[in-house]
């Protein structure tokens, strides 16, 4: 072929690093944001953190307006929205008629800065060492102690030794002289310390150490019966059968079970020292005049300020310094893309309370159905906006701490022309399945035959689902006597 020469024109959208860094501060959470902001304010200098910003006010919230330089990726698209951003050079820093925070940062202020320090809580004991701690003050040998402490470190989180004695023998270097009996006296001596049931090998055992250790009586030693032979038809709910092998009425019966249910079968677990995660919630909602509304939580927001010392240096002498003035554009970028990433969540979340009035009203049984749909027409944003929005940021309400992406989910339709939220369908399974009567709980089935005259049809496959979700057993497992 002969080579030629094409003139060809093509159209080509492109993210602009300002508007990356918009989008990916929208999408993190509370607690990511924290940390992406402290690891830029420790690379940028021109950047300083408000003193106000880790003081411990979970709960305050400011009337907030919104900010008239939003950005335009809001309204469309990551893609069509980056074709509009104007990549206008922003070396004039001598336009700036301030330095101050206001310029950057004026979204509220702080009246009260006597904040104390948060006192640090002092770490649990783990099973381990509280354990350890117990043979420590026993009247035992020291051989014996290192013994225990060897089926201590056995133990797993649930405080259960899962490890045959007989493995552990082999495991264990022969030089020490000790024996299976050594091993099994330390561990009928482990079973008796606290908490009770710990350094059992499988359920039965941990249920029955337990009950060994309750005050002798008849009922105790039938529930230890119950345990070692007729467990699994306990929890079959077999009332009817366990009566018959025990020969007892219905009284005895629920004490028996009493005994039972009231027992721990992870004696170890409260002992975990799995550091809790908290919420920082970025909304407040408070009801005012009648109606309910949405606010900014002032604590979830990085208070950012330009360094002044800096700032003074570029002023004076910045062709001189051409490095701090990319770094000054990055850290005005930075302050107002957090300004237009707090009024995107608030701007949503309003549209959402708007939308659920009255499930802070009446609770999950009056959730309507909404999808992101709904909240991107309304405010003329992208979808995709709605749900970088609506992930991972938390809603502090009079009825609890909800994620925003909780108030969405789909819809069944009614006999009425209209649509009940699968969120308030599952609220109506619960307050069904709370008031049956427990001899005759209510079947899968006959709930939905119960919300189809109340105008709500949905399948019994759809019945079950919900209630799986919702954590609730099969009506067989839920049958009490």
């Amino acid at each position: 072929m002969k080579p030629t020469l094409q003139l060809k024109l093509s159209q080509q959208l492109r993210l602009t690093p300002q508007l990356q860094q918009s989008i990916r501060l929208l999408q993190l959470s509370t607690l990511e944001l924290n940390q992406e902001i402290e690891r830029i304010v420790q690379e940028n200098p021109l950047l300083e953190l408000g003193e106000e910003w880790n003081a411990p006010v979970a709960e305050n919230s400011f009337e907030h307006s919104e900010s008239e330089d939003s950005a335009d990726f809001d309204s469309a698209p990551p893609e069509a929205a980056a074709s509009e951003v104007k990549n206008e050079p922003e070396d004039n820093f001598e336009s700036d008629a301030e330095w101050s925070q206001e310029n950057f940062f004026s979204q509220g202020t702080y009246e009260d800065d006597d904040h104390e320090a948060p006192q640090i809580p002092a770490r649990p004991l783990s099973l381990r060492e509280h354990l350890n701690f117990q043979i420590c003050l026993s009247q035992i040998s020291e051989r014996e102690k290192s013994i225990i402490s060897l089926l201590i470190d056995s133990l797993n989180e649930d405080g259960y030794l899962l490890q045959d004695l007989d493995e552990l023998m082999e495991i264990l270097p022969a030089e020490l002289g000790i024996s299976l009996d050594d091993l099994q006296d330390a561990l009928k001596y482990l079973q008796c310390l606290d908490p009770s049931g710990v350094g059992a090998r499988n359920l039965q055992e941990c249920l029955v150490l337990q009950l060994q250790a309750l005050p002798a009586d008849g009922y105790r030693d039938q529930a230890i019966k119950v345990v070692q032979e007729y467990l699994e038809i306990l929890a079959a709910h077999d009332f009817g059968q366990i009566k018959r092998l025990l020969a007892c009425d219905d009284q005895s019966l629920r004490i028996i079970q009493k005994l039972i249910v009231n027992l721990n079968p992870k004696p170890g677990a409260p002992f975990n020292s799995q550091s809790e995660r908290y919420i920082v919630p970025d909304i407040t909602v408070t009801k005012k005049n009648g109606a309910w509304g949405a606010n900014l939580n002032m604590a979830a927001i990085p208070r950012l300020n330009i360094n002044h010392l800096y700032a003074n240096i570029l002023r004076q002498e910045h062709h001189s310094s051409r490095g701090l003035v990319s770094q000054l554009n990055e850290a005005k970028w930075l302050i107002k893309n957090i300004q237009q990433r707090s009024s995107t969540i608030l701007r949503v979340a309003s549209a959402i309370v708007e939308r659920q009035q009255q499930f802070f009203e009446h609770g999950e049984v009056a959730m309507r159905p909404l999808v992101l749909r709904d909240i991107a027409e309304t405010l003329n944003l992208h979808e995709s906006t709605v749900s970088r929005v609506t992930t991972q940021k938390f809603m502090y309400t009079p009825r609890g701490i909800f994620e925003l992406k909780y108030f969405f989910g789909s819809h069944v339709s009614t006999d009425s022309g209209g649509a009940c939220s699968a969120t308030a369908i599952r609220a109506l399974i619960k307050q069904l399945i709370q008031e049956e009567n427990p001899r005759k709980p209510l079947s899968d089935n006959r709930i939905s035959n119960i919300l189809e005259q109340q105008g709500i049809v949905v399948a019994r496959r759809t019945i079950a689902k919900y209630r799986e979700s919702i954590q609730i057993p099969a009506a067989n497992l839920r049958k009490s006597f």
